[in-house]
């Protein structure tokens, strides 16, 4: 009798373990709602993930801040607090510096340059980079081309910037480039930025169409000008802690979930390139296209220098040479 009473106790010792295993549920933290293209990258990160774990680990989104700004988020993944997080490079240069060259002002020629830089040579050193700061880089993914909003006025040449109280990103070469370019930018957490622009203690700010829509800006905003001035990527980050704990077959479902969301958050900017300006114009903004953007690229440049004169030109260099 007692040893079957063992043999049960450790049967049901063993199905709840295993079944503890096989409900590992992970928490994807980011910054806009559910629908947005980090919502659906979220999602497929986790569809991704279940399939290949054949439902060992779940997972489930927490948006629109619900877990703090991004800087919060970051410092989350580094002490286990946080699973998974995607968010932009604005403060992740804060932990891991060499991704400020990413943010420089007219870097990328285009969607391709950008895109070939981050999946290439380039963009696999800057992960390992970020793999040395407490991180763990998953893979690069995308916000866009950053454009301009604002309450105030339409904005078509540097001298329609001077004076506008500009959120930026927690960025300082974000921030020397809006300088030089004549705006007063004010960094500040994403999550306080719609109540800041209601209140009108900013202007106006600037992130990718994708963005734009996804925080319906348009309710606060009347303006938008297509500068595209900087390319802003996105990171797919893990906590260290989660990541060391896993076997090397789990691991590597992780960063192919990542790549998934990647592949998904890509298409969906591409399809709001279009419809999002569409978009935009159907909920009453005035939307500039007809921009010189070399007076804005030429005001920005001395913003090269807050980078360079710390980490030098050739990583610059080496983005700006690829084909």
């Amino acid at each position: 009798m007692k040893h079957t009473i063992f043999a049960v106790a450790g049967a049901i010792a063993t199905f709840a373990f295993t079944s503890a295993q096989a409900e590992q549920s992970i928490v994807i933290g980011h910054s806009l709602s559910p629908t947005s293209h980090y919502g659906l990258g979220a999602d497929a990160f986790i569809a991704k993930l279940e399939e290949l774990s054949g439902g060992e680990f779940t997972g489930e989104q927490a948006p629109a801040g619900q877990l703090g700004g991004e800087r919060d988020m970051i410092e989350g993944l580094q002490i286990g607090s946080l699973d998974v997080v995607i968010t932009s490079t604005g403060p992740l240069g804060n932990f891991v510096p060499e991704v400020y060259a990413l943010d420089l002002p007219f870097l990328f020629r285009d969607y391709d340059h950008a895109r070939a830089v981050l999946d290439g040579e380039i963009g696999q050193e800057l992960l390992k980079k970020i793999d040395e700061n407490q991180l763990v880089g998953l893979a690069w993914s995308e916000n866009g081309f950053r454009h301009v909003t604002n309450s105030q006025r339409p904005v078509r040449t540097p001298a329609d910037l001077e004076g506008l109280k500009l959120r930026t990103m927690e960025n300082k070469v974000h921030m020397e480039a809006f300088s030089q370019m004549g705006a007063a930018p004010t960094p500040m957490a994403f999550p306080e930025l719609f109540t800041a622009l209601q209140q009108g203690v900013v202007d106006g700010q600037e992130n990718p169409v994708t963005v734009i829509t996804a925080s319906k800006f348009w309710e606060v905003q009347g303006h938008v000008s297509l500068t595209g001035h900087v390319y802003s990527p996105v990171a797919v980050l893990a906590s260290p802690v989660l990541i060391d704990g896993l076997s090397d077959e789990q691991k590597g479902w992780f960063y192919e979930a990542a790549k998934a969301s990647a592949v998904a958050t890509r298409a969906e900017v591409n399809r709001l390139e279009d419809a999002g300006v569409a978009l935009l114009r159907e909920n009453g903004m005035e939307v500039i296209t007809d921009i010189d953007k070399a007076p804005f690229a030429k005001l920005a440049e001395p913003a090269y220098k807050v980078y360079t004169d710390q980490y030098g030109t050739e990583l610059v260099e080496r983005i700006q040479a690829v084909k």
